[in-house]
């Protein structure tokens, strides 16, 4: 059954057995897990990092972002959760997915190299004090 809302759980390690509706956040290892929404069973990792998902906390519920596409699984389910709701989309084509992780892929690429770039630069001369 299709779940249109979902509990958190701030935990330090995600537990072996997962609870259906639960989303486990793990800040110490910057990852979220729960099972899918669908009610299919599988588990949905979404790392948290600025190449992967961002997770939002107000407070009270929290939002993760982009969209989940469990492109992966069968039930290729795709859904939002915003605030402790589970917005569902649209079911997305096989093209539209393989665009999404193209996309997806270089916007990781060129985040890695902007970085890394970063990291070869020569550092600036300090200015000494008068």
């Amino acid at each position: 059954m299709r779940r249109t809302a979902i509990n958190h759980e701030f935990v330090e390690f995600i537990p072996e057995t997962l609870e259906e509706g639960t989303l486990y956040v793990s800040i110490p290892y910057a990852t979220a897990v729960h099972k899918c929404c669908c009610g299919c069973g599988r588990e949905v990792v979404t790392p948290l990092s600025p190449t992967d998902w961002e997770l939002r906390f107000d407070g009270k519920s929290v939002s993760l972002d982009p969209s989940i596409g469990s492109w992966a699984l069968p039930c290729q389910s795709h859904y939002w959760i915003r605030r402790d709701k589970v917005l569902w989309a649209r079911r997305w084509s096989r093209d539209e997915i393989t665009s999404a992780r193209e996309g997806e892929r270089l916007q990781k690429q060129e985040y890695f190299e902007r970085d890394s770039m970063l990291g070869k630069r020569k550092p600036r001369r300090q200015r000494k004090n008068p």
